[in-house]
């Protein structure tokens, strides 16, 4: 498990990483600057396949922009982890941790090689105190994506009730 636990860029140039993190919806509309100077706080890490971002339990305190590679996110259920969906590059994850400050309620493991940038919840303290207008945007777009997330959870949940098989088309009609 390979981190860069200071805040320094380790490839040189943030530009990549601007790019990634403007792509995603988290950080839909946020300045380039206002990027480029949360970069400066945050960490980029790499995991191998069967290593974990985090575990189901464990405090929060950071969310995750996968730059690299496919992850899954796993809930322990008995003695089983089921898995709940798949991550690929461009999503973000660990989003939660920053809005409730539980603990981490699933897993996350890394399925093949992953490179991410790891945002701190201090590195969104401290874009706060340096923008509070970006700041207050980052934060309604976690909002509109756990809304998103949640309305999609919704829907599953609302196919299984109605006994929609698995592979059935998700925007379409139920075949039992």
């Amino acid at each position: 498990m390979k981190s860069n636990p200071s805040p320094a860029d380790p490839a040189g140039t943030k530009t990549p990483h601007i790019a990634v993190l403007s792509g995603a919806p988290l950080f839909g509309g946020v300045e380039g600057r206002v990027l480029a100077r949360l970069l400066g706080y945050c960490h980029f890490i790499h995991r191998e396949p069967g290593e974990y971002f985090y575990r189901e339990g464990e405090k929060g305190e950071s969310m995750y922009l996968l730059e690299k590679g496919l992850a899954i996110i796993l809930k322990r259920w008995g003695e089983k982890d089921l898995e709940l969906r798949r991550l690929e590059a461009g999503d973000c994850f660990g989003e939660v941790a920053l809005v409730d400050f539980g603990p981490r309620s699933v897993s996350v493991r890394a399925v093949e090689p992953c490179d991410a940038v790891e945002v701190p919840v201090a590195a969104l303290h401290r874009l706060y105190e340096i923008d509070p207008e970006q700041y207050t945007l980052v934060q309604m777009n976690i909002a509109r994506e756990l809304s998103r997330q949640l309305r999609e959870a919704d829907e599953r949940l609302l196919r299984y009730v109605a006994g929609c098989k698995p592979g059935n088309d998700p925007e379409g009609p139920c075949v039992g």
